[in-house]
């Protein structure tokens, strides 16, 4: 896989707009972890991260909040939202951003698997479950007043929000 997706200039942020970031450069380690703490951090059943430094990374509007999830390690978070948006081992020299904070998540490929002890069973048949169809076509009714009246940040740069 070309590695032309860590050299270019993102943005990204949480859902309500009051933090946004630009991240010059990524890592080569774009993946997912599946162990328990990043389960409870997401709220989900992995975590998808990838590496900024220090350097490559400006807060371009507010600041994360910080969970000390243990002695060595922080997560951070919109304290209005609650949008999940990096681990930090503290010392570190890079951030393990959420790719899903970023406006683009689309164009950070998955290249590895951590954690896989915690794994949930029926993610390796994912490829095998039936696809039902589009949020569009499952949700038609709800999908217009949703539209209508969503307070999500655009995936773009805005110069104020809301």
């Amino acid at each position: 896989m070309s590695e032309a997706y860590r050299h270019q200039v993102r943005s990204g942020g949480c859902q309500c707009g009051a933090i946004r970031f630009h991240a010059t450069e990524l890592r080569d380690n774009p993946h997912v972890c599946y162990c328990r703490m990043c389960q409870k951090a997401m709220g989900n059943l992995f975590a998808a991260l990838v590496g900024v430094r220090h350097h490559h990374l400006t807060w371009t509007r507010g600041k994360p909040a910080e969970f000390m999830s243990s002695d060595p390690a922080a997560r951070g978070f919109c304290r209005d939202c609650g949008t999940p948006l990096y681990y930090r081992t503290i010392g570190g020299e890079h951030l393990s951003m959420s790719i899903g904070a970023f406006d683009e998540p689309h164009t950070i490929p998955v290249l590895y698997q951590f954690g896989i002890e915690g794994r949930h069973p029926s993610l390796l048949h994912l490829a095998d479950i039936e696809e039902v169809g589009t949020t569009e076509a499952n949700m038609p009714d709800e999908v217009g007043p949703i539209r209508d009246t969503n307070h999500q940040h655009p995936d773009h740069d805005t110069e104020r929000w809301p």
